[in-house]
C-alpha cells in the first residue's frame, strides 16, 4: 500500500504539535489539533492545492483548538470533530484554559461528536476513536490500522517518556494511566504515537522506558493476588 503523507506544524508558546495528513492519491487533508500557528497550516494546504476534509480535535484545551476558527473560516465545509465529553471546552474560555492565560479563545462549535469505540471515516482514512480521559474530561485518540505500522494521534495522553498533565480541572492521574494501559498499550509495539507535544514515539518504546508507564504497570502487578 502506498504511504500516507504527514506534515507536522509546531506552535509556540507551548510547543504544541498539529498534523496535516493526506491519504495516497487524494487531494484533501485531515488536520489534527490546529494550534496557534494556524496560518502555516492554511498556507501549507494552499501551497499543495489540498482541500480540508476535516478538523479533528483530540481534546479541547486552548493550544489544541486555537486554530479552529481560522481554519473553519478558510474551509467552511470541513467538519469540526471532537469527543463528546470535551465538546463544552470548545466554547468556554475557562474550561479550555485560555482565560487563565488572558487569551479567552473560543472555537466554533463542533459539527460532529464522536464516542469511544466509534469508527470515523474522513479524508480516505479510517480511525478508531478511543476515549482516554484524565488529562481532559473527554480526551480521545484516533487510531488508524490501515497502514503498517498502525499510527495514533494521541493528543496529550502519552508522550515520549512522559504523559499528559493531570493537575488541570477535571484531571485525574489514575484515570489517565488506566486509559493508557487499556486504550494504548494493548496496541502492537510498533504502533506509532504522534503526540500533542514532543517527538513521535512507539507503543513498544513507551512500555520499555516511560517511567510513568513502568511505575503504573509495576503497581498493577504488585496489586495482583499471589497464588
Amino acid at each position: 500500500m502506498a504511504e500516507y503523507t504527514i506534515d507536522v506544524i509546531e506552535s509556540a508558546p507551548f510547543g504544541q504539535m498539529a498534523y496535516a495528513i493526506s491519504a495516497p492519491d487524494r487531494t484533501d487533508a485531515v488536520v489534527i489539533d490546529p494550534g496557534f500557528d494556524v496560518e502555516t497550516i492554511i498556507e501549507l494546504l494552499k501551497h499543495d492545492g489540498r482541500t480540508l476534509a476535516a478538523i479533528l480535535n483530540t481534546h479541547g484545551h486552548v493550544d489544541h483548538i486555537a486554530g479552529n476558527a481560522a481554519l473553519k473560516q478558510a474551509h467552511p465545509d470541513a467538519p469540526l470533530i471532537i469527543g463528546r465529553n470535551d465538546e463544552k471546552l470548545l466554547t468556554d474560555p475557562m474550561l479550555n484554559l485560555s482565560a487563565p492565560f488572558g487569551a479567552r479563545v473560543v472555537s466554533p462549535p463542533a459539527d460532529r461528536l464522536v464516542d469511544d469505540g466509534e469508527q470515523l471515516e474522513v479524508g480516505g482514512f479510517t480511525f478508531e476513536v478511543r476515549e482516554i480521559p484524565g488529562h481532559s474530561p473527554g480526551s480521545v485518540v484516533f487510531i488508524c490500522r490501515t497502514y503498517s505500522p498502525a499510527f495514533v494521534f494521541g493528543g496529550d495522553v502519552l508522550f515520549a517518556g512522559s504523559i499528559g498533565r493531570t493537575d488541570f480541572p477535571e484531571g485525574d492521574h489514575e484515570t489517565l494511566m488506566k486509559g493508557i494501559v487499556e486504550g494504548l498499550l494493548s496496541l502492537p509495539d510498533d504502533t506509532k504515537i504522534h503526540p500533542g507535544h514532543g517527538p513521535t514515539t512507539t507503543i513498544g518504546a513507551e512500555k520499555r522506558s516511560n517511567p510513568f508507564v513502568r511505575d503504573f504497570l509495576a503497581r498493577l502487578k504488585n496489586a495482583e493476588p499471589s497464588d
